[in-house]
């Protein structure tokens, strides 16, 4: 390796770990809504709690059906400022701006009017209903301020201004902290609202964000600049926008579904075995957020130079990526490895069988935890280079066609019984890490083209 070579690829990594060490915090702290929320409902009762986590996959499948429009926001905006075109970046985000203000209200509107039926479906009853139905309703209607800022987020990730959104997440989750007990349990003329105060927090932080975005974009000094002229319907651009964030959104969609569906095999194992995968699943989900934070980060930068027409630097940065998540996860696998059995007990002290089977899941998966990272950053290339439909497939391929039916079989037809879930996971990530690296070595998502939209 010449010397060239190697500054340019110091230059490289400089530049995934300036991007995606802001948008990993980014993703930390919005997870802090959820444990934010979980801390003050616990002080109401169990009955809160379960309320809050019946409602949250459905509100999840239901805000993926719009974040996907939101990434295709995104790999606009980096491809555009690859081609150095100001005022495609302008346009491209008033239309993503203009197209997710109708599907937030659209979204915002079947989930207010149809939660009650959503929450009979998932099995609500008595108290439980109803307070997941307000939760629900109100939740709902923090639709429209959410995409608003998801399509902030997106945005200014697309142009590689990552630090910005972190400063608004990180001043909403401090709001929301003080917003949920004082909407929960009321204070002088606030009224108590119990469960669905917790929601009407999270709106008001949702708006606020929503709001601070827009004006950021709108003053136009921090690379995009909006114009009221270009919030109009544009059937061209918006076919665009849906060519590419619907697979990004069926993705999403497909990954809530397929952990919500494994949650069926789970429970025919009884209580024990539902809390180990609860922990372990908990532990998935943080270990999860680096991976999808270099994910993003490579989306970008991949983006920007296919729309600069630099197809072997854009090739060059998912190597890098690819090795960096690699190396990084496996690291953070071994250690959750050595440390299995008190980070259990932390969750569970006391529970011995407990303890054991979800220090075992915790063992089985993280060795794979480098894999994981491995696909997820090959979906941000297929993403960066506007070929979103991979990313659906290797997905589709992970949860659907190996790893359900995997652990059905192993959980059912052999003496691993509930252990056989758990090993699923290792072989799917295996397996779809092997599948993304022989795709993108073939070379074929460098002949997607950029996007050549334009307005005068």
């Amino acid at each position: 390796m010449n010397l060239i070579t190697k500054v340019k690829e110091h230059e490289t990594l400089f530049s995934l770990l300036k991007l995606s060490g802001p948008i990993v915090l980014a993703n930390i702290l919005q997870t802090a809504y959820q444990l934010i929320d979980t801390f003050w409902l616990g002080r109401i009762g169990a009955g809160a709690v379960a309320a809050v986590s019946l409602s949250f996959p459905l509100l999840f499948l239901i805000i993926s059906l719009g974040i996907g429009l939101t990434l295709a926001g995104s790999i606009l905006a980096s491809q555009y400022k690859g081609m150095d075109n100001q005022r495609m970046i302008n346009y491209a985000s008033a239309q993503t701006y203009f197209v997710m203000l109708f599907i937030g209200t659209l979204l915002a509107a079947a989930g207010y009017y149809f939660a009650e039926p959503l929450m009979r479906l998932v099995g609500a009853e008595g108290e439980i209903l109803r307070d997941s139905v307000d939760y629900f309703k109100v939740s709902s209607i923090g639709f429209i301020f959410l995409f608003l800022f998801f399509v902030f987020q997106s945005l200014m990730r697309g142009i590689g201004n990552v630090v910005i959104p972190t400063y608004v997440v990180l001043s909403t989750v401090f709001l929301n902290l003080f917003l949920d007990p004082l909407f929960i349990y009321g204070w002088g003329a606030f009224p108590a609202m119990g469960v669905a105060g917790a929601a009407m927090a999270s709106v008001i932080t949702q708006g606020l964000s929503a709001l601070a975005g827009f004006i950021i974009i709108y003053r136009g000094k921090n690379g995009i600049q909006l114009s009221w002229k270009d919030f109009k319907f544009d059937f061209e651009f918006t076919k665009i926008l849906v060519k590419l964030g619907v697979p990004a959104s069926m993705e999403m969609s497909t990954r809530a579904l397929g952990m919500a569906v494994l949650m069926v095999l789970v429970t025919g194992f009884g209580g024990m075995v539902i809390a180990s995968y609860g922990i372990g699943a908990r532990i998935l989900s943080f270990v999860i957020i680096p991976a999808l934070g270099l994910s993003s980060a490579t989306t970008a930068l991949v983006g920007q130079y296919v729309g600069a027409e630099r197809i072997k630097e854009a090739a060059d940065v998912g190597r890098l990526s690819a090795k960096l998540a690699f190396f990084s996860l496996t690291l953070i696998g071994g250690l959750l490895f050595l440390v299995a059995e008190p980070l259990t007990a932390f969750f569970v002290p006391g529970e011995e069988r407990v303890i054991h089977n979800g220090a075992m899941f915790i063992k089985v998966m993280a060795p794979s935890f480098g894999l994981l990272g491995v696909q997820q950053v090959i979906n941000g290339v297929f993403n960066g280079a506007g070929f979103t439909l991979a990313s659906l497939l290797l997905s589709v391929l992970s949860l659907w066609i190996i790893r359900f039916p995997l652990a059905f079989i192993l959980s059912n037809q052999t003496s691993l019984s509930f252990e056989g879930i758990w090993w699923a996971f290792p072989v799917s990530n295996l397996i779809a890490a092997i599948a993304a690296i022989i795709w993108f070595r073939t070379g074929s998502w460098k002949g997607k083209k950029r996007v050549g939209f334009n307005v005068k």
